[in-house]
């Protein structure tokens, strides 16, 4: 395909990731994050406790600090790729990698015996219980929103008609407001979104939208290049 603008709107470090993987499928990526990553001070309770960690965020594993490594020996549940390699990063050995869907994710879990978990998660995480299992939630990160749009990406979406990815429900939010603060029309934008429930947050009047079929990259890359045909 052409080189095509293409916002990137996720904190680091994931928005570097998204963006050499697009780089390399023939995009012109542009890395403008409307979030600011911050840990939040926690207390890590005894490991004894918990019979597996959930993560559902690789922010969440890198966020949480040195405590979190008290766990590194139990059964730590992925919801995907990117957090299992957060978790392998930071020394966990016994990492059970799920495919995207925390509820699934705890459903296998649920079924390899685990009834008492540690989730450690954002201040805006997804609230997902299960029947079977007790789940002791601990915050250890925020994600704190930017007031504007970089100069950047206000430049790649009104001369360029960027296509945006948005990853997350929050992510669509944020972005329309500042797009319509900062007026950028939505006429000219066009919006790939990691799943329909996120494509539905960021409202209607865009130029173009798609949700991806899959909640990953890969998939949400594909959407956006289904989009620009």
């Amino acid at each position: 395909m052409s080189r095509a603008p293409l916002l990137i709107l996720r904190p680091e470090p994931g928005a570097s990731m998204t963006a050499k993987r697009a780089f390399d499928e023939g995009w012109k990526p542009i890395v403008s994050p409307i979030f600011r990553i911050e840990p939040v001070a926690w207390e890590a309770p005894p490991a004894g406790d918990y019979d597996a960690l959930f993560a559902t965020s690789a922010n969440a594993v890198r966020q949480a600090g040195k405590a979190a490594t008290r766990y590194a020996a139990m059964p730590a549940y992925a919801v995907g790729d990117a957090t299992a390699r957060a978790l392998k990063a930071a020394g966990f050995t016994d990492i059970r990698t799920g495919r995207g869907d925390a509820a699934v994710m705890l459903d296998a879990a649920a079924e390899n015996g685990v009834t008492r978990a540690l989730h450690l998660a954002g201040e805006d995480y997804r609230d997902v219980g299960h029947d079977a299992i007790s789940i002791d939630r601990r915050i250890v990160y925020r994600s704190a929103a930017l007031e504007r749009l970089s100069e950047k990406a206000l430049t790649a979406l009104r001369d360029s008609g960027a296509t945006v990815l948005l990853h997350s429900g929050r992510a669509a939010e944020q972005f329309a407001k500042l797009c319509d603060g900062a007026r950028v029309s939505r006429r000219h934008v066009r919006i790939a979104a990691l799943a329909p429930a996120v494509l539905a947050a960021a409202g209607p009047g865009w130029r173009g939208s798609i949700a991806a079929t899959k909640p990953d990259d890969a998939a949400l890359l594909a959407a956006a290049a289904r989009l620009c045909q």
